[in-house]
């Protein structure tokens, strides 16, 4: 834990950034019966009954200092498909910076060994060569600010009904846009003096 809170006090590093990443899903619904639109005195009335259009898996990429972030739907959530959004990371959002820092939980997927059964040796070894993984304890998911992030996006992005991948991706790239544009952060305050004394209970005896 200790570690993942010294990572947040660090200050920004283009040379080597933190990222912190996360995964969630989403349902694809569809409407039933077309919603009737708002009228003069009318609220918009929508069917509470819905067709199910599948599922996508999303990955949120968030770098907290900087306020940028970066999420992509997929039909699946495998190694190979974590595997290709760390490369993508790698390779075209933070190109030049020398090593990436990348904060996630203790997932199976997320883990040097996707990389290689992802990509041939030389090339998962490139990408490791950058690349340092940091993950947050067993049962401390919440040390992780992109679920900060991936909350912020379902309460702003992803609180109505969207029936499609192409909507879904639009709406997705639009969101990530806009909060770019205003560089929304995350300004962490919980320290490793407030864990020590507020999660005291956590530490084994001396």
């Amino acid at each position: 834990m200790e570690r993942v809170l010294k990572l947040y006090t660090a200050p920004h590093d283009p040379d080597e950034p933190l990222i912190a990443m996360d995964e969630s899903s989403t349902q694809l619904l569809g409407h039933v019966h077309e919603p009737q639109p708002m009228k003069p005195g009318r609220p918009r009335r929508q069917d509470d009954q819905y067709r199910r259009n599948g599922v996508r898996a999303l990955f949120m990429f968030f770098d907290p200092l900087r306020g940028w972030r970066r999420v992509t739907s997929s039909g699946q959530r495998t190694k190979q498909d974590w595997a290709r959004e760390v490369k993508r990371l790698l390779d075209q959002d933070y190109p030049q910076a020398r090593r990436v820092h990348l904060l996630c939980d203790n997932l199976n997927v997320h883990d040097e060994s996707s990389l290689y059964e992802t990509f041939p040796p030389a090339e998962a070894e490139r990408l490791l060569d950058r690349l340092q993984i940091h993950y947050t304890p067993k049962h401390g998911s919440w040390l992780n600010v992109a679920e900060i992030e991936l909350s912020a996006m379902q309460r702003q992005c992803l609180d109505r009904r969207i029936d499609s991948v192409e909507k879904l991706d639009a709406e997705l790239d639009a969101w990530s846009a806009a909060r770019n544009l205003e560089r929304c952060g995350v300004s962490w305050r919980f320290t490793t003096h407030d864990a020590r004394v507020r999660l005291r209970h956590l530490y084994p005896p001396v």
